[in-house]
């Protein structure tokens, strides 16, 4: 997995530079070691920039298995490019197995997770997701739904929580297939 090292130093400098910006004064107790602290989350939090996840998606298992495979209510934390405020909520991510090769379900979470981990939009995120996922493995269908909430739209602007961004991307028998995608969305919709 390729990964690239953060410029903490400068990202503290910044983060003290917002902080006396806003007329905080960035020698009060409480923050004062806030500029570390944000380093150390955006070292975290923007973990899959410089990432490779097709990766992941080398190690595969030679079981002939045509069907469906669903992992649903992946957990999906990201920031919004637009205003580098938080999105969450969960991804479901779909694949229909080709010529007996699947692939460990915790690659798909890890997948998602490692694409959320990077200033994003949601739209991208869903597709960087099926395309990494179909262009990899060359499944029969790839489908990925995101449900996420936007800290851009509750804690600020139009302020509306609770609303809910809802994205698919399709690929494949998904795409072709409407009856393969409605099985899709009415797995991923059972006992919502």
């Amino acid at each position: 997995m390729n990964k690239r090292e953060i410029d903490k130093p400068k990202i503290q400098q910044a983060v003290r530079m917002i902080l006396e910006a806003i007329g905080e004064n960035p020698e009060r107790e409480g923050v004062l070691d806030t500029p570390t602290r944000v380093a150390n989350m955006y070292e975290e939090i923007f973990s899959g920039i410089g990432t490779e996840p097709q990766e992941l998606l080398q190690v595969c298992f030679s079981e002939f298995h045509d069907e469906l495979v669903l992992v649903r209510d992946i957990p999906i934390y990201s920031m919004c490019e637009h205003h580098l405020l938080p999105f969450y909520g969960k991804a479901h991510v779909a694949y229909i197995p080709k010529g007996g090769k699947v692939v460990g379900i915790s690659k798909l979470a890890r997948v998602a997770e490692l694409y959320a981990r990077r200033p994003q939009l949601q739209e991208r995120l869903t597709s960087q997701i099926a395309d990494c996922i179909n262009n990899t493995l060359n499944p029969y269908g790839v489908g990925v739904v995101i449900e996420a909430e936007h800290m851009c739209m509750t804690m600020r602007g139009i302020r509306k929580p609770g609303s809910v961004t809802v994205t698919s991307a399709v690929r494949g028998i998904f795409e072709t297939r409407p009856e393969t995608r409605a099985e899709l969305l009415s797995l991923i919709n059972r006992n919502n």
